[in-house]
């Protein structure tokens, strides 16, 4: 199949929430309506349909992720799906719904729910209103060890008002290789609601969670991630940036 032209501007369609939209992703009929062009990595626009209902949704094909020097080639679909099953365990609602699907129109690929949003706004714009927001996404960002949490990886719904994150396909390296935008809550304590939930994180990641990433992560990643949870339960605050380490990412947004 060729490779559909650009999309400048998505209109949306109605997407249905939660456990909907994750039975449409999963299992509804997929097709390709464009490519957003100012994506790194091959990235698509698709609209889902099933049952009388339909959503726009954000489709990564595997064969279209550029190889990096630091990531094994192929695997950023799988890192997204980990960052949303991250998001879903902790309950934070950090990552909108995802999904593999292996018979995407260009093979495997990544599915999730796409955010009807501002394409004007992104992390400064949003931070003053925002702040406590951002302080758990900055928490968030540390248990992925998330490489690139750009301005732009932020969005903010049209429809509740609900700020999103997206583009986790630079995560859960077992070397440290955060890079990120959101530096204002360094040093800072983690936030009290959250420790309560960090912890719990790493009693699951010896259950069913930990049998679930095991399935996307190599074994190396899960126990490193394992490990940044009872660093910041240890340690109570988020970290700085390193001294001669690049942690801002480029562009910022």
């Amino acid at each position: 199949m060729a490779e559909p032209g650009p999309v400048e501007a998505v209109v949306p369609s109605d997407s249905p929430p939660g456990a909907d939209a994750l039975r449409l992703l999963r299992e509804g009929d997929l097709e390709v309506v464009g490519r957003i062009v100012w994506s790194s990595n091959a990235t698509f626009l698709a609209r889902v349909r099933g049952d009388g209902t339909e959503l726009d949704a954000v489709y990564k094909p595997r064969r279209g992720e550029r190889p990096l020097w630091d990531f094994p080639t192929g695997s950023l679909h799988r890192r997204e799906l980990a960052a949303w099953e991250l998001s879903r365990a902790l309950g934070w609602a950090v990552v909108p719904e995802t999904v593999v699907r292996d018979d995407g129109p260009l093979g495997e690929g990544m599915l999730q729910r796409y955010v009807d949003h501002d394409p004007e706004e992104h992390y400064f714009t949003l931070l003053e209103e925002h702040e406590d927001r951002f302080r758990l996404f900055a928490t968030f960002d540390v248990l992925a060890n998330n490489a690139d949490r750009k301005g732009g990886h932020v969005l903010r719904s049209r429809h509740d008002g609900h700020v999103w994150g997206i583009d986790h396909g630079l995560t859960f390296h077992e070397q440290w290789k955060l890079r990120t935008v959101i530096w204002e809550f360094a040093g800072e304590p983690v936030p009290g609601p959250l420790v309560p939930d960090v912890g719990r994180l790493v009693e699951e990641l010896d259950g069913p969670l930990g049998r679930v990433l095991a399935g996307l992560l190599s074994a190396g990643e899960v126990a490193a991630l394992a490990g940044r949870a009872r660093n910041l339960l240890a340690t109570g605050t988020l970290p700085e940036p390193e001294a001669g380490y690049h942690s801002m990412p480029w562009p910022i947004v």
